[in-house]
């Protein structure tokens, strides 16, 4: 995958690889100790149950996915599901 800016994923709408919305990109997490990028935190979309999915939930209530699972950047960012 091409290099990417940190701030043109700021605000993107996730799409699952499945097409199901879900939700938009609310941070990104690093590893301290390599640098290296390691989860996408998704705000949920109000339609989808966090309790009904496969996803990581965090204490706040969104989407952990790691960085691996992201398939393209588009209009949306595109994440295997």
């Amino acid at each position: 995958m091409p290099d990417i800016l940190a701030e043109n994923l700021s605000g993107k709408a996730v799409m699952g690889s499945d097409g199901t919305e879900l939700g938009m990109l609310y941070n990104i997490t690093v590893n301290l100790k390599t640098g290296k990028l390691a989860d996408l935190v998704i705000e949920p979309d109000e339609r989808i149950d966090a309790e009904s999915t496969d996803l990581a939930v965090d204490e706040e209530g969104n989407f952990e996915l790691p960085v691996e699972r992201v398939q393209a950047v588009k209009d949306y960012i595109v994440v295997q599901r």
